[in-house]
């Protein structure tokens, strides 16, 4: 399928992430999260390998939108809870 990312386009397939993303290990997820086999990436670590741009060179909306079109879980960094509002949830110290 071809997506834009950055203002230049890309012939992506769902196979073609998912073997350019194997073996990778995830990095802390902080933003927003593709979900890719079992593991959680944050959208930028996936768009930096998918297009080999630099990550200020794209946004995570860019790439959450492209994947997403591709039939990956995307999850936007708004409903990701933070460790301090877990802690505020369940009553618990951070």
């Amino acid at each position: 399928m071809r997506c834009i990312i950055a203002h230049f386009p890309f012939n992506l397939t769902k196979t073609d992430v998912q073997t350019l993303m194997h073996g990778v290990k995830p990095e802390p997820v902080t933003g927003a999260s593709v979900t890719i086999g079992r593991r959680h990436y944050p959208a930028k670590q996936v768009g930096e390998i998918i297009t080999r741009q630099d990550r200020r060179d794209f946004t995570a909306d860019e790439v959450t939108r492209a994947l997403s079109r591709l039939g990956f879980t995307c999850t936007p960094a708004s409903t990701q809870a933070s460790p301090t509002a877990s802690a505020a949830l369940f009553g618990t110290a951070a």
